[in-house]
């Protein structure tokens, strides 16, 4: 009960397993919850309200991390938007930040230390919710950025947060935990406090999908290293360059084509997709539209998770 006292969200499976990693031994689970009943610390209520865990994850760390704010918390002075980014494989919290806003530059260097520290994911999605753009179509400039690093952007499909289902249970998590106290003063208060949590979720608090094992246990670096200036595209032969004008406008064939605003000043490739009158635009080796020049249109898009 003293651990219990220390956590009140965790369950029993939570604390047995922390308090055998401590040395402790320990009863059978239902046990465990019996105890917690019969002091009150869980209602049946909760026990009722709790859903069946599924399991689905990527099969390395770095695979995938999800990214997500979690809307915004008032404080004494201000208020904070907490940004959080989270290892698919491993639900390694890898960003727990208290941002003051949820502007791209904000977000770009939240990404920057993490990207330092940890290296590079494989892919990164997210909603469609400020700053990741909120049409759900056209790319942004945080969008260009990360897939100027290697790195595959998606976006989860517009009414289904279950797309970043780990993302959206580590925000429950989150604020069963942390959220829930009186307000921090300001943003360094609330940032000592995120980093306290994070190691504790990170290193000593047991989950349940994992088998009760810690995040830290199955997560590891990137080999990927961050690269602050990106070389520019080199295009092999078999193709047109153009450079994106105004407004996300190339030139081509006596027409204006709109390929997206994010890429303004980037040059593009132009090649033949093997269908009569189709062309595919890249930018580095990601294709980010199709041509028709038979109906003079383009198709453009981001990925969706």
């Amino acid at each position: 009960m003293a651990l219990r006292a220390q956590h009140p969200a965790w369950g029993a499976r939570k604390l047995a397993r922390r308090l055998e990693d401590q040395g402790v031994s320990m009863p059978a689970i239902s046990t465990v919850h019996a105890i917690l009943v019969r002091h009150g610390a869980v209602s049946a209520a909760a026990s009722a309200a709790a859903k069946p865990w599924q399991r689905f994850e990527h099969p390395h760390a770095n695979d995938l991390w999800q990214m997500d704010f979690k809307g915004h918390v008032p404080l004494l002075r201000g208020r904070c938007h907490p940004l959080t980014v989270l290892d698919d494989h491993s639900r390694y919290a890898v960003v727990l930040q208290a941002c003051g806003d949820e502007r791209e530059s904000t977000v770009r260097q939240c990404l920057i230390a993490a990207f330092e520290r940890y290296g590079l994911p494989a892919r990164m999605t997210m909603d469609n919710g400020s700053p990741w753009g909120t049409d759900g179509q056209h790319y942004t400039r945080l969008d260009v950025w990360l897939m100027g690093q290697g790195i595959r952007v998606s976006h989860s499909r517009p009414y289904h947060p279950q797309t970043q289902g780990k993302d959206e249970r580590f925000h429950r998590t989150l604020k069963a935990e942390v959220l829930q106290g009186p307000p921090w003063a300001d943003l360094d208060k609330a940032q000592q406090a995120f980093d306290h949590w994070r190691q504790l979720y990170n290193a000593q608090r047991p989950h349940q999908a994992l088998g009760m094992q810690v995040p830290q246990t199955r997560y590891q670096p990137s080999p990927r290293a961050y690269c602050p200036t990106p070389p520019a595209p080199l295009y092999a032969e078999g193709g047109i360059v153009r450079t994106v004008r105004d407004q996300g406008l190339i030139n081509w064939q006596g027409h204006q084509w709109h390929v997206g605003k994010a890429f303004i000043g980037e040059p593009v490739l132009i090649r033949p997709e093997g269908v009569d009158g189709q062309y595919d635009v890249f930018w580095r080796t990601w294709r980010i539209a199709c041509l028709n020049a038979h109906t003079r249109t383009a198709t453009t898009g981001r990925s969706v998770a």
